[in-house]
């Protein structure tokens, strides 16, 4: 099943949203984030799709995900889109037709 990048925006300021409000909803979404999600969506999320959600820790002003680790050899074009600044919203099949994009990243 493929989700559209809107989807998944609708999806992940949904699950913003509730989580801000509902305690046992956190609770679901840090046992098993794919499970809640897909509750959440009212759909399943694209085969193959793996989430992983994490509280805000106080001690820290924000939470980076780091890329992939590149081989030695870089495509110039990968290079160029990573240099560019831009960010997609998953890597994950099913998602992002992008290749190379990263989850949300919050600050």
């Amino acid at each position: 099943m493929e989700w559209t990048k809107e989807e998944m925006e609708s999806l992940y300021a949904s699950m913003q949203k509730k989580a801000m409000t509902d305690e046992e909803f956190r609770k679901e979404i840090l046992a098993d984030a794919n499970k809640a999600l897909a509750k959440l969506a009212g759909k399943e999320l694209p085969e193959g799709v793996k989430i992983k959600v994490v509280e805000q820790d106080p001690a820290y002003t924000a939470t980076f995900v780091l890329p992939n680790l590149l081989s030695e050899e870089v495509d110039m074009e990968d290079l160029d889109k990573a240099a560019g600044g831009g960010i997609c919203l998953m890597e994950a099949p099913g998602i992002c037709s992008n290749k190379g994009c990263f989850a949300y990243a919050g600050l």
